[in-house]
């Protein structure tokens, strides 16, 4: 009996190993794919101040695109950052204005929405060095996973959610577009509308024309 008790419980822990090897394969693969896919080493920030208070609050996730080139950022969009005194912090702030427009040595300036002015230091100068990817989405308050879960477990918790988010947004809107569609194809334009009146009434002048000719032929 002790021999095989021993035998399955070596057999049910080389079955937990191959699970948590598989699980850790599999974190690290969807891990590697999202950073393939966004360009960046991160492609998910979690806000940790008010400075971009009313648009981006405290614990809301950022979707950041490292693939948004830095000759294409403008004014208006909102980035993240290395900040450029020592690159300690990240940050992400709107872009202000376009200090140096020149291809090979762009600089901008930031400021945070909720911010009176810009930062030295901060906000500015922020060359293709610093830049780190422009803020394409972002959902609120789900930042709350990163207290709990260390990365990337806590990334691709995130991920998921976002993906259902993304998902379910898309197929609403497919849904809207399809039954557009429809109404379009089932309520008739106004040149559909008058052809077919049209056609209806020379239809039935062709039918009291027929009953008319058959009335004079019996009289």
């Amino acid at each position: 009996m002790k021999v095989v008790e021993i035998s399955f419980n070596m057999t049910k822990t080389k079955n937990i190993v191959k699970d948590i090897l598989i699980v850790a394969i599999g974190v690290a693969a969807i891990w590697i794919g999202l950073q393939v896919i966004f360009g960046t080493q991160n492609p998910f920030y979690v806000v940790s101040s008010g400075s971009m208070i009313p648009v981006l609050q405290i614990y809301d996730v950022l979707v950041v695109n490292g693939n948004v080139p830095f000759e294409d950022i403008k004014v208006g969009d909102i980035i993240v950052f290395n900040r450029p005194s020592g690159h300690d912090r990240v940050i992400v702030h709107r872009v202000e204005t376009i200090l140096d427009d020149r291809p090979d040595s762009k600089t901008i300036r930031t400021k945070g929405d909720a911010n009176p002015i810009s930062i030295p230091g901060t906000d500015y100068p922020i060359t293709k060095e610093e830049y780190i990817g422009r803020v394409i989405y972002w959902v609120p308050q789900i930042g709350y996973v990163t207290r709990i879960l260390a990365p990337p477990i806590n990334y691709i918790i995130i991920a998921v959610i976002i993906g259902i988010m993304i998902v379910k947004q898309y197929s609403q809107k497919s849904k809207e577009s399809k039954d557009k569609n429809f109404e379009d194809k089932v309520t008739p334009t106004k040149e559909e509308f008058r052809i077919q009146t049209d056609s209806a009434y020379e239809e039935s002048s062709k039918i009291d024309d027929d009953k008319s000719d058959q009335n004079q032929n019996k009289t």
